[in-house]
């Protein structure tokens, strides 16, 4: 082989380039570019098989779901049913005095009832909402207990705009105070 000729030499190594050149030509045109497709098809298989597996999970879940949905209606069906409705008036009215009864809180001024309108306590909120004005007297801890158990009796109902003053009358009851505050109420659907 030592002995090949200049000519022989040189169609010798034409033909090994070109079959280097020929080689990274296939590599760098066929082959990188089905290995980047494959990473992209190994990428998206792995996202679908997370979909999948969410999918089957509330899938599984479904039933648990619905149950939790069920719950959940039955419970926004029994606060609805708490709800003012009808008279809106009658019903703020009736409410306020029937819960103040526990409670040493006079209330002896009502403002007439603006509503029902949509509700600013939330917005874009699906309820409607009755507001009128209220104003009395108690005593600092009696009041503070009548706000505090409203709203946590009626989670429909806030009350709102509250201006308190010490009530202007004798020093033997310093701890009396004046207020007057806003009865936000939501109105049952189907009502306004």
């Amino acid at each position: 082989m030592n002995k090949m000729s200049q000519q022989k030499r040189t169609q010798l190594m034409g033909v090994l380039a070109l079959t280097v050149l020929s080689l990274a030509g296939i590599w760098f045109s066929l082959i990188s570019a089905q290995k980047d497709k494959l990473e992209q098809i190994s990428t998206r298989k792995a996202r679908l098989q997370k979909q999948f597996e969410q999918v089957n999970a509330t899938m599984r879940n479904a039933q648990k779901i619905e149950a939790d949905l069920a719950k959940a209606s039955a419970e926004l069906d029994k606060i609805e049913a708490g709800m003012a409705s009808g008279d809106l008036y009658s019903w703020a009215i009736n409410t306020i005095r029937e819960f103040k009864l526990p409670y040493k809180v006079e209330i002896p001024q009502f403002s007439q009832i603006e509503g029902p309108r949509d509700a600013t306590l939330l917005p874009h909120f699906p309820y409607k909402q009755a507001a009128l004005s209220i104003s009395g007297n108690a005593h600092f801890f009696d009041f503070g207990r009548f706000l505090a158990d409203m709203e946590n009796k009626f989670p429909y109902v806030r009350l709102v705009n509250m201006t308190l003053e010490p009530a202007g009358g004798t020093s033997a009851e310093p701890e009396r105070l004046t207020f007057k505050l806003d009865f936000v109420a939501l109105v049952k659907p189907g009502n306004s």
